[in-house]
């Protein structure tokens, strides 16, 4: 079995964008981090997550991340799985973040996106069955 360590973005400005992922996981804390040096600009990065998962930020971003509605290549959006999805929706919106879209109707699922402070797609699902055949449906 494989399952995803990490995801390593990089954000404009740690202390923003780590407000948004506080609040989706409260459990989470800091691992660890420090500052050093990529391709000749200075970056600060932290790991922020549990014993088993963790996202890595590193502060040098510049610009604008992709353009969502648009075709460039590139992150779309990556997902996590919840068995709260209303108690995520509630911690958001106390910290000032806005739901961008609500997935399609299903009665095995419910999902929701959220656009995180760099731009980045963050979409959260909770799912109503242990069926495949029923969380898979397209």
């Amino acid at each position: 079995m494989l399952n995803i360590e990490h995801l390593n973005l990089v954000v404009r400005d740690i202390p923003t964008t780590l407000a948004f992922y506080q609040a989706a996981f409260p459990h989470w804390s800091i691992r660890g981090g420090d500052e050093g040096e990529w391709h000749g600009k200075h970056r600060n990065w932290i790991h922020f997550g549990d014993n088993y998962q963790y996202l890595s930020f590193s502060d040098h971003g510049e610009g604008e991340n992709r353009d969502l509605s648009g075709h460039q290549t590139g992150l779309s959006h990556f997902a996590f799985v919840t068995d709260n999805i209303n108690g995520i929706i509630e911690r958001l919106a106390l910290a000032g973040f806005a739901t961008d879209k609500k997935g399609d109707d299903d009665k095995y699922r419910e999902n929701v996106y959220y656009i995180d402070p760099d731009g980045y797609e963050v979409e959260f699902v909770q799912y109503f069955s242990d069926l495949p055949s029923e969380r898979n449906r397209y």
